[in-house]
């Protein structure tokens, strides 16, 4: 009891002062003001100028987010060389793998630069600038607006900004609103869309362990892979070309071999992708009662549904890999979530923020009429859409996602006016095929069909019929209620499930095929289903809300420090590496090492199988400049950084900015996180830098990319950190390979 007590005041500290040290996902552009000098007092030997600047190369320069914000990487080398975590190159590796050359199961490695592998559709971007626009997007506000009037004048200013910013260059921006809009910041990036894969371990080791080991501690998983950006020869930005070079970085990040030690300072920067640090008590109950239980249901479903499949064909285990990764990681995101909001009382947590919130807009007249609406408008909003929450989850979960037909079908059905003209019929025709091209790649029709009959059939059963897509009555009345009916016309008919018929559909279209397309229909109808759902008139309650709430609660108490919500923006965290106590009698170091591998190995279990080659290394123990003081290989450590999804593959580094570790995880017991900082359990799991290169240098012996990294041991000698110590140093430490 003591101990809950103890957390809660902890978790209610952060509205009643400041937030803590290692809690707090920070804007680059305010540090300066607001952490440069604890982060010095904590061990941060750089000043806020040399991680952000607009005018020199900084640490911003070498930190990078993937495809728009899915994960984020970094620089090492003068070359472009780029690393991330193996989850976030997924994809990329399972669609280079096949029966014949799986590289998702076998590794992979380039030794020279014609062996990298262009990845279709992917794309990194560097953060340019960030610019404070609140005064200008806010100008044409006023007070007496409603919540669309508002949105409208808002949009007109983001837009204005937009034209200028990008007038003559070709940087990307976005406008991104703050703290629920009342704060707005500009973000200027470059993109570059030629991205190579360079190298991925095994699969039984960059995920090792699997979904058992999933969020959880302790964990001894691989999780890396490495890119490289490639650049025109004046190093700008451009489609993939046999003539690009590898790309020339502003900055990139040396490696570091001092280790990690409980208590030093660490720092994450990267792209945290959302938050909800202010969400409510009635969000805390629609969350636990409704939302989380069926995403986690009808995930489920659909992932007993894939592994089926993939258990019986080896060539459908490769195809669905990465799709039954990310369906798998979110399910027990949301359990574990569910878990931690419950044994944390985060509920009551925030019943006492309101409380005060409350409590101190009733001591003012003025602080009522500003503020005296928000907490009401934020229940009746629950109270609006609890009834419909759960059909939301399975229009998206159990409708658009119930397969890749649908939204394939969907894509199609849209395009399809385009296909029809006869002005853009060609390009549409291109894109078409472009789209068709990945989803063939990827598409089983057992798989698809097995999964769209059972979530669309739970769907039926389990959502109110007003709440249902139109075409459900179709299903109903003409096939009798069955999907299964539904589906062996659809799967049999529609040209959208089979190339070569795709093919001949775009050759011909024909607006009767469109029209009467089941897929198409299913699709189109789960759509409008959709935006119903989405364009909901409570929607407004929410807006204005919870921006009265944060906007009181930051006026309450001014002397906080506060960050605001992830948005998928770049954003630094600083703490220390460090153990924890996670229950009664129980302790976790802050570090596991490659014995932990051996002690966990069953070749019997996909998730712990032991790469032979791997075991070899280990039981020989030969680890040479990648061993820790006591002899050991590192394989992974925690840190009280504060990070969420989208950190994925985010650079930890020690107080001179060098590189430690890769952020890959969080931990099971402060699965609420994202929702409540818990700073007694909050733990982000790193994969050791150590380990990482240990792998590319004595498992896969990629000498090419060993020579192009720049290490540094600065806690030993400060001569040691040139690659030509390193490179004489191999010899005598290890004698050869």
């Amino acid at each position: 009891m003591k101990k809950h007590i103890l957390l809660l005041a902890a978790c209610l500290q952060m509205f009643s002062t400041v937030a803590r040290a290692d809690e707090g996902m920070w804007l680059l552009h305010m540090l300066q003001r607001i952490n440069e000098a604890e982060m010095q007092q904590m061990g941060l030997n750089l000043t806020a100028e040399e991680i952000y600047s607009i005018n020199n190369a900084c640490l911003k320069d070498a930190v990078i987010t993937l495809n728009g914000g899915s994960c984020t990487a970094e620089i090492i080398s003068s070359q472009g060389l780029v690393l991330t975590n193996h989850h976030c190159a997924y994809g990329a590796i399972q669609g280079f793998s096949s029966v014949e050359d799986d590289i998702l199961t076998n590794g992979f490695w380039a030794k020279s630069f014609d062996q990298e592998k262009p990845i279709p559709d992917f794309n990194v971007s560097f953060l340019v600038r960030i610019e404070d626009m609140t005064e200008r997007v806010l100008e044409m506000v006023t007070s007496s607006m409603d919540e669309s009037e508002r949105e409208e004048a808002i949009n007109a200013a983001i837009e204005a900004i937009t034209a200028e910013v990008t007038e003559g260059n070709d940087y990307r921006v976005d406008v991104k609103s703050f703290y629920y809009g009342n704060e707005f910041y500009l973000f200027v990036y470059n993109d570059y869309d030629d991205i190579r894969l360079v190298g991925n371990p095994p699969e039984s080791i960059g995920k090792f362990g699997g979904d058992t080991d999933n969020w959880m501690w302790p964990r001894h998983t691989g999780d890396f892979s490495m890119l490289r950006i490639y650049a025109d020869k004046e190093n700008n930005p451009a489609p993939y070309s046999e003539d690009n070079v590898p790309f020339t970085p502003k900055r990139h990040l040396k490696v570091s071999l001092d280790g990690v030690h409980n208590g030093d300072f660490s720092m994450i920067m990267g792209y945290p992708g959302s938050t909800d640090r202010f969400l409510s008590s009635w969000g805390i109950t629609q969350a636990l009662d409704l939302y989380n239980p069926s995403v986690v249901d009808v995930r489920d479903l659909k992932l007993r549904a894939m592994k089926e499949h993939m258990d019986a064909d080896p060539a459908v285990r490769i195809q669905y890999a990465a799709k039954y990764a990310q369906t798998a990681n979110y399910w027990k995101y949301y359990i574990g979530q569910s878990k931690g909001l419950r044994a944390l009382d985060v509920h009551g947590q925030k019943e006492e923020i309101e409380s005060q919130f409350a409590a101190w807009v009733g001591e003012s007249a003025a602080r009522q009429a500003e503020y005296g609406e928000a907490l009401s408008l934020i229940e009746s909003y629950y109270a609006g859409t609890d009834a419909t929450v759960v059909g939301d989850v399975y229009t998206l979960e159990a409708g658009l996602l119930a397969g890749d037909l649908m939204l394939f079908a969907y894509r199609v059905g849209a395009m399809s006016g385009g296909l029809l003209d006869e002005e853009s019929a060609e390009g549409t025709r291109e894109r078409l095929q472009g789209l068709a091209d990945e989803f063939f790649k990827d598409f089983d029709l057992a798989t698809d069909r097995d999964i769209f009959e059972q979530v669309m059939a739970k769907y039926m059963a389990d959502i109110p019929a007003d709440q249902c897509p139109d075409f459900f009555a179709t299903v109903d009345g003409k096939y009798k209620g069955d999907f299964g009916r539904y589906a062996d016309k659809m799967y049999a008919k529609s040209p959208l499930v089979n190339a070569d018929a795709f093919a001949d559909f775009l050759a011909n279209p024909s607006e009767k095929v469109i029209e009467k397309d089941l897929a198409i229909a299913a699709a189109m109808s789960l759509i409008a289903s959709y935006r119903a759902h989405f364009f909901s008139p409570e929607q407004a309650k929410f807006d204005r809300g919870y921006r009265l709430f944060v906007k009181g609660l930051r006026e309450m108490r001014p002397d906080a420090m506060w960050y605001p919500d992830a948005n998928s923006t770049m954003r630094l965290s600083y703490g220390t590496i460090g153990d924890y106590d996670p229950a009664d009698a129980v302790h976790y170091d802050c570090v596991t090492t490659a014995e932990g591998i051996l002690q966990k190995k069953d070749n019997s279990d996909p998730e712990f199988v032991v790469h032979g080659a791997l075991e070899t290394l280990i039981r020989n123990q030969n680890y040479g400049r990648y061993a820790d003081e006591n002899g050991d290989l590192v394989l992974c450590f925690i840190s009280n950084n504060d990070i969420t999804g989208g950190n994925s593959g985010s650079p930890v580094m020690n107080g001179d900015g060098d590189l430690i570790g890769l952020a890959f995880d969080g931990n099971w017991e402060a699965m609420s996180g994202d929702i409540a900082f818990e700073p007694a359990l909050q733990r982000t799991i790193s994969v050791d830098i150590r380990y990482v290169m240990w792998i590319i240098d004595k498992m896969a012996g990629a000498q090419n990319l060993i020579d192009e990294i720049d290490f540094v041991q600065r806690g030993t000698d400060a001569g040691l950190g040139s690659k030509s110590w390193m490179k004489e140093e191999r010899e005598v430490l290890e004698g050869g390979r």
